[in-house]
C-alpha cells in the first residue's frame, strides 16, 4: 500500500510585511523590509529601537459571540494565529468538513504569552499578589493557540503544541503530517505563533548582544550573509497551513498548493545559544530532510534559510548547505527572506514556509535585500541580489532554534 501523502491545501498569514498571504507575497516582490522604529511602547532606553511590528490590525474582527468576550483575555499569539486561521481555513474549505474528529492541530509558539507574563509580573511587583489575573495561566501558556482554534472550529482531532524555539513551526509541520501519515486524522491545521513584541523582550535579547542595533536605518538592518551584520530584528505574527490527506483532498476538489515531502530534525548538542559553528547539525538535518524526501541535492532549485543575520549563525548555516550542495552549487539558489520579514521566532518557519510555497507556485525566487557586501568567509554559494525567475520544483526551508533544536522542510511542486 502507498504511503498516505501530506498536501497543503490552504495558507495563512499574519505578519509584519502584511496581514495576509498575498499582502506579504507583494511585498517581497517589491523588495520592501518590514523593520521600523518602535512605536507601541517608549522604547527610548533600549539599544534597540527597532522591530517589524504587525500593522493595522484588529483581533475583534476574527472573533464573534463568546469567543469575542474570551479575546479580551487572550494574549497577541493567539490573536495573530486565529487570523492566520481564519485565511488558511477560508482558502481549504474547511467549513465543508463534517468530521471534525478528522482533523486535528499541531500549532506551537516559541515563548508563548509573553506580554501576559510581563505584565503581570509588574503588576505582582507594584500593586500586590491580588492584582495578579486570574485568567494570567491560560493567558500565557504557549500551547492555548491550538486549543483556541480546536474551539472555535470544533476540531476535535489530535491537539499538540510544540515549543522549539524557533524551529517551532517547521517541527509543528512536521509533527501534523506525520499523524495524517500515520491515519491519525485526514486534515491537520499547523504553524506558529508568536507575540512577544514589548520592553522585556527587547531587553532580554538586547542584552544578550543577539539583536541589531541599526536604529538609524531600520529597513536595512536585517542582512543576513552581509559582512556588515549585527544581529537579528525581532518581530511577531503567525502563520497557519492546512494539511491535508492527498486522497482526501483530491476527492473534494480543494486547491493543492504544494506537498509536505519531508522533515530532517537534528540537535547540536553544543550550546544554549550559539549554533555549532561548523554546521554539522545543520547539514545533518538538511540531508536527513533530503534522504526522506528521496531526493538529489541537484533537485534543489531553492533553499530559505533560517539566515537570521548573526555572525556566527549564518556562517555556520552557509557551510552546512555547502557542505550539502557542494557538488550541484549551481543548481541551487539561496536565500533569507528575514531580510524582509525579521525574526518572528516561533512562528517564523510558518511565514518562511508560506514564502517558499510562493517560490514553488509563482517561479520566483526573492532577492536577498541588504546584501551589500557578502561575508568573505562565504562559501560559494548562490546568494542573488535581485529576483530570479525560475522553474522550481523542490525547495527547502530551514529554521533552528536556541537549544540546538534544527529543522529543515522539504516542499514541492504538485
Amino acid at each position: 500500500m502507498q504511503p498516505r501523502r501530506a498536501v497543503i491545501t490552504g495558507l495563512g498569514t499574519v505578519n509584519p510585511l502584511g496581514n495576509t498571504v498575498a499582502e506579504s507575497w507583494q511585498a517581497v516582490l517589491e523588495g520592501k523590509s518590514a523593520i521600523r522604529p518602535i512605536t507601541r511602547f517608549d522604547a527610548g532606553n533600549l539599544a534597540t529601537r527597532i522591530a517589524g511590528d504587525v500593522q493595522n490590525f484588529d483581533h475583534s474582527a476574527f472573533f464573534d459571540g463568546e469567543m469575542a468576550k474570551k479575546a479580551k483575555r487572550m494574549d497577541d499569539f493567539c490573536h495573530y494565529a486565529v487570523a492566520a486561521m481564519k485565511e488558511a481555513a477560508d482558502q481549504a474549505g474547511l467549513s465543508d468538513l463534517q468530521n471534525r474528529q478528522r482533523i486535528g492541530v499541531s500549532i506551537g509558539s516559541g515563548i508563548g504569552g509573553l506580554t501576559v507574563q510581563y505584565e503581570n509580573a509588574v503588576a505582582l511587583a507594584t500593586k500586590g499578589p491580588r492584582r495578579v489575573s486570574p485568567f494570567y495561566i491560560p493567558m500565557a501558556i504557549g500551547n492555548m493557540a491550538a486549543g483556541v482554534i480546536s474551539m472555535m472550529y470544533q476540531l476535535r482531532g489530535p491537539n499538540v503544541s510544540l515549543q522549539t524555539a524557533c524551529a517551532t513551526a517547521n517541527h509543528s509541520i512536521a509533527m501534523a503530517q506525520m499523524i495524517i501519515q500515520n491515519g491519525m486524522a485526514d486534515v491537520m491545521v499547523a504553524g506558529g505563533a508568536e507575540g512577544t513584541l514589548n520592553e522585556l523582550a527587547m531587553a532580554a535579547f538586547g542584552n544578550m548582544h543577539a539583536l541589531s542595533t541599526r536604529n538609524d536605518s531600520p529597513e536595512t538592518a536585517s542582512r543576513p550573509f552581509d559582512r556588515d551584520r549585527d544581529g537579528f530584528t525581532l518581530s511577531e505574527g503567525a502563520a497557519v497551513l492546512i494539511l491535508e490527506e492527498y486522497e482526501h483532498a483530491k476527492s473534494r476538489g480543494a486547491p493543492i498548493l504544494a506537498e509536505v515531502r519531508a522533515c530532517g530534525m537534528s540537535g547540536d548538542a553544543y550550546d544554549f545559544v550559539a549554533p555549532d559553528p561548523e554546521g554539522r547539525g545543520a547539514a545533518y538535518s538538511m540531508q536527513m530532510a533530503l534522504e526522506q524526501a528521496q531526493l538529489n541535492p541537484d533537485q534543489l532549485g531553492y533553499i530559505n534559510t533560517h539566515g537570521t543575520s548573526t555572525p556566527v549563525g549564518d556562517l555556520a548555516e552557509a557551510n552546512g548547505i555547502y557542505a550539502l550542495i557542494r557538488n550541484s552549487v549551481e543548481a541551487t539558489h539561496v536565500g533569507s527572506t528575514k531580510s524582509y520579514h525579521g525574526h518572528v521566532l516561533g512562528a517564523t518557519a510558518g511565514v518562511e514556509a508560506i514564502l517558499t510555497i510562493q517560490v514553488l507556485r509563482e517561479g520566483v525566487i526573492p532577492a536577498n535585500i541588504n546584501l551589500f557586501e557578502p561575508d568573505p568567509g562565504l562559501p560559494p554559494i548562490q546568494l542573488p541580489t535581485e529576483i530570479v525567475e525560475k522553474r522550481v520544483d523542490a525547495a527547502l526551508s530551514n529554521s533552528f532554534g536556541f537549544g540546538g533544536h534544527n529543522s529543515s522542510l522539504i516542499l514541492t511542486k504538485i
